[in-house]
């Protein structure tokens, strides 16, 4: 399971580092990958939309030159893993309406994709994907949703508010208090955008450290497989 924010770029930078290192995995086809929700600010309004420079030095209580220096070293970091990054003209806000969309797309098996377009949009692309439907419902369609299905979850919005805020609940149990967030198995967890040789690492561990399932099984009970259920006084299945 992973936590993820699509206003957060080093969840964009470890995303693409995690996959780095499954890709290279030897049980890679053993391996399910579950994104779950996580806000930055959850309860901010829709239409808070704010440039990232000056979200930084409100929130952080940075200078402008620390956080265009922030900026460049993230832009830096992304590149080196292959992604565009935007280092300046970004803006950041609410990340709930993504959060709900992408419950819709799991629901059609097209989380993945939508999720990739989000990042893409947020730091690669110069139109803001804050506060503004339309532009949701253009990379939701991109990434393989019906148009119509987004919108109708858009202009609703209790529409998989609760699944957010269970993910959220269940992030929080597990001890995430930022992100990104990675948990393996449910017994480890790496926090933050680590590099591919530390995922690598907790995927070798957590993949030997998995408990075998114990059987509790004397045999003669009644049960259905493949080849149909026994059937008491009967020479075959059915």
């Amino acid at each position: 399971m992973a936590p993820f924010v699509h206003a957060c770029p080093w969840c964009y930078v470890g995303k693409a580092r995690f996959e780095k290192a499954l890709a290279a995995f030897p049980h890679r086809e053993g391996v399910e990958v579950v994104h779950r929700s996580f806000e930055l600010d959850p309860g901010r309004a829709k239409d808070d939309v704010q440039p990232v420079l000056t979200m930084l030095t409100a929130k952080y209580g940075m200078s402008e030159e620390q956080a265009r220096a922030g900026e460049d070293n993230l832009g830096a970091q992304a590149a080196a893993e292959g992604l565009d990054y935007r280092t300046r003209g970004r803006d950041h806000g609410s990340s709930f309406d993504m959060h709900r969309l992408l419950h819709l797309a799991g629901e059609r098996g097209r989380r993945e994709a939508l999720l990739d377009a989000l990042y893409r949009a947020n730091f690669a692309e110069e139109r803001s994907v804050f506060a503004d439907d339309e532009r949701l419902v253009e990379l939701a369609v991109a990434a393989g949703l019906d148009a119509d299905a987004a919108r109708e979850v858009l202009a609703d919005p209790t529409a998989y508010a609760d699944e957010v805020r269970a993910d959220e609940r269940e992030a929080a149990r597990l001890g995430a208090t930022g992100v990104p967030f990675f948990v393996l198995d449910r017994a480890y967890g790496v926090s933050g955008a680590q590099p591919a040789e530390v995922f690598a690492q907790a995927l070798t561990q957590a993949w030997g450290e998995r408990t075998p399932l114990k059987l509790i099984d004397d045999g003669g009970a009644e049960a259905c497989g493949p080849d149909g259920c026994a059937v008491p006084g009967a020479e075959n299945p059915r």
